[in-house]
């Protein structure tokens, strides 16, 4: 028995379990809490009022799991597990057709499908490209589920509507009982501290090594980063919304899964599918934000004004302009804004919207086959880039610069790129950062841009620590 085989026509029906009106955020976490403690699951959670930041979403009670890892597809039910060798991503698609049911769009803009994520090393089987660096955490490349119950939180109207599929023979896949565990997150000097797979000279050397690819017409530009990692004993859902309200976000991340969770309070939007326009909104170009009115609008002027950051922006623009015209009709790709500015924090961005017009009978699997990685976390040209990121960079990327989202029946997608992300396992939280390196970058400089990325997650670790500790 095939893996779409299995589930196909397993999915009947879905009914309108509540309807909760006048919603906030904090009431729709309120909610959300309990959910992610009894079972395997994903919150979408949008912040700020940006004009992708609408819709917040929780999903749980998944009755399938398919994960990949190369061109080795498992899937999941509370029967056990099926294996077979395929493409993950021809997997993802006829996953979606074998369990499409025969109902319309009830709720926008979501009301079925699967959710999960593409870790970045979903690449190698994209295209032929080295992998050296050390795999330690041997996590699946892919992960997505079908959830039986998930909740849309309409943050314009205030409504949250809840919806249960309708199944036959699947049962939720049983979450084991784990072990009550203190909560603490361990204290300075105690084996395992906050450190960092890179040096301050290791990474200022990377970033010349790029340069001089560069000056040798290998790259335009790279995305460099380096990898933290500490022990943690804390609850991560607290560690997260603390997150979120100390930073608010559009493409806010929390999945719970077996053998780890992710934690993502990502800004950046990797690809949004409504019917037939597709969209992508990268980022390039970061300011920290200043302590005084006039130290910020130093920093806001500089970035919107600096040749560097443009041309760094403009590149990734192009790239993705190709990147999505391998996918929709000739002459539809619209560049809709560029060098937006938008303001966090901890940091101001430059941010770019581009659109497209899908061919007929493009389906998801194509689109991410066409796209994936995203350009503003790899440089440009893309391949090339991402050789050169295997050469320099210790540890595989996992899901950070990969993909979070959702892919629906109704033709529609919400994918993030993974920035700005946490993985835990195994008592230990893993976490990334980096920026896009090109000829002019200053060595220096793009280390400290590292640093201003990650504050906010050091800041909430911090303030973890203290509480669980009293």
């Amino acid at each position: 028995m095939v893996l779409d085989d299995m589930v196909r026509g397993t999915v009947r029906g879905v009914r309108l379990a509540k309807v909760f009106h006048q919603e906030t955020d904090a009431s729709f976490l309120e909610k959300v809490a309990p959910l992610m403690r009894t079972s395997y699951g994903a919150v979408l959670l949008s912040g700020t009022d940006l004009d992708c930041a609408r819709h917040s979403m929780v999903f749980w009670n998944p009755v399938l799991m398919m994960s990949s890892k190369g061109q080795r597809v498992t899937l999941t039910t509370a029967e056990g597990h099926l294996i077979e060798e395929r493409h993950p991503l021809e997997a993802l698609d006829r996953l979606l057709d074998a369990t499409r049911p025969h109902f319309p769009m009830l709720v926008e803009p979501f009301s079925g499908g699967l959710v999960g994520y593409l870790a970045y090393e979903l690449k190698n089987v994209l295209e032929v490209l080295p992998q050296t660096a050390a795999d330690d955490l041997e996590l699946p490349e892919s992960l997505f589920f079908l959830p039986q119950d998930f909740m849309v939180f309409d943050r314009l109207t205030g409504e949250t509507l809840h919806l249960t599929l309708k199944t036959t023979a699947l049962a939720p896949i049983p979450r084991p009982a784990m072990p009550a565990v203190a909560h603490r997150l361990v204290s300075s000097g105690e084996d395992g501290d906050l450190h960092s797979d890179f040096s301050r000279n290791e990474y200022l050397n990377a970033v010349a090594r790029i340069r001089r690819y560069i000056q040798n017409g290998d790259v335009y530009q790279v995305n460099l980063s380096q990898r933290f990692s500490a022990s943690f004993h804390g609850d991560p859902w607290i560690l997260w919304t603390q997150l979120f309200h100390r930073n608010p976000a559009p493409f806010y991340a929390y999945l719970h899964l077996p053998h780890h969770h992710i934690l993502c309070t990502s800004m950046e939007r990797f690809l949004c599918r409504r019917g037939d326009t597709l969209e992508t909104r990268p980022i390039k170009g970061t300011r920290p934000r200043g302590a005084r009115a006039d130290e910020d609008g130093a920093m806001r002027e500089d970035l919107c004004t600096n040749p560097k950051d443009d041309a760094e922006l403009s590149m990734i623009v192009d790239l993705l302009r190709n990147d999505l015209g391998r996918v929709c009709q000739p002459r539809s790709i619209v560049v809709a804004e560029h060098k937006r500015l938008e303001g966090y924090a901890n940091v101001w961005h430059l941010v770019s919207i581009i659109t497209g017009k899908l061919q007929p009978g493009v389906s998801a699997g194509q689109i991410f086959r066409a796209t994936f990685p995203g350009g503003s976390v790899t440089g440009c040209p893309k391949i090339r880039a991402m050789e050169i990121i295997d050469e320099l960079e210790h540890h595989v990327r996992h899901v950070y610069t990969g993909s979070i989202g959702y892919v629906g029946w109704h033709d529609t997608m919400d994918m993030n790129i993974a920035i700005r992300t946490a993985i835990l396992k195994d008592s230990r939280l893993y976490f990334a950062v980096g920026g896009g390196v090109v000829f002019d970058s200053e060595e220096s400089a793009e280390y400290e841009e590292t640093l201003h990325k990650g504050r906010t997650l050091f800041q909430a670790m911090a303030q973890h620590q203290e509480e669980v500790c009293r």
